[in-house]
């Protein structure tokens, strides 16, 4: 899946993902068998890879509001499920940004793999748990990307309980660039499947500082996942951000177009 997803919160100000918390406080923030709608249209991503031989496809726009700007991405986020517990990915986005300018571009591609190495069982505490390294290519021009090599180093676990499912974890994005800092990005998410068309939920994120000149920030979104019919499904996920310096309220938003075959 999304978990797919869009470069994730600050660098998701840019919208690039980022890292998150490790297993032991995932299960301390929320603790929660059958698998749940994951990934987008969160920030916090899960384990589960798509089906070997499969596609998922999301038709994306994502972004935030904050200092009176609005800024963000759109595009396609591919998956391929390659392997058993393999997914490759590729993220090709046009950033945007208006405010007192306006500026359309191309945005970072980014490439990954997500591998699952551990296997969540009914009646058994171990959850799924997995490896998903994403490299951002430096395809973006000086507007709205760096011009260096980036890495997100995250690791994700989820565990469900019948129609209940908990999913979060995390990692390290290795960020250079004049005045860039490498960061931190953690979250968790706790989502119902309410019908077989209806999934909702809640995530909590956090995130470090990943320059110079911006301030850690901690998010909360309320998402849903609703099945318009066979192969297509409707993602959507918004809420405020907390810890910003500057005037007005900021909130992020997600919004998506899935295709599975």
């Amino acid at each position: 899946m999304y978990a797919s997803d869009a470069r994730y919160f600050e660098d998701c100000l840019s919208l690039r993902c980022a890292a998150v918390l490790p297993l032991t406080a995932l299960v301390l923030l929320l603790a929660t068998s059958l698998p749940v709608q994951a990934g987008p249209p969160y920030i916090t991503d899960d384990p589960e890879p798509t089906d070997t031989g499969h596609w998922e496809i999301y038709h994306f726009g994502m972004g935030t509001r904050t200092f009176g700007v609005t800024a963000g991405q759109a595009g396609m986020d591919i998956n391929y499920g390659a392997y058993k517990d393999l997914q490759l990915t590729a993220v090709i986005p046009a950033d945007f940004e208006h405010g007192p300018t306006s500026n359309v571009g191309v945005g970072d591609i980014e490439l990954a793999a997500k591998y699952r190495f551990l296997h969540q069982a009914e009646g058994d505490i171990t959850p799924d748990v997995a490896f998903f390294p994403r490299l951002f290519l430096p395809t973006a021009n000086r507007t709205f990307g760096s011009g260096r090599l980036e890495v997100f180093l995250p690791v994700w676990a989820e565990k469900d309980f019948g129609d209940w499912s908990l999913f979060g974890g995390g990692g390290y994005t290795i960020n250079p660039g004049l005045n860039q800092h490498n960061y931190w990005l953690g979250g968790a998410v706790l989502q119902r499947t309410i019908t077989d068309q209806l999934s909702l939920g809640v995530e909590v994120y956090h995130q470090t500082s990943a320059a110079v000149s911006t301030a850690p920030l901690t998010g909360i979104n309320l998402g849903l996942t609703y099945k318009l019919f066979d192969h297509w499904s409707l993602l959507a996920a918004g809420g405020p951000l907390f810890g910003h310096t500057g005037p007005g309220a900021s909130y992020s938003f997600y919004v998506s177009l899935k295709a599975d075959y």
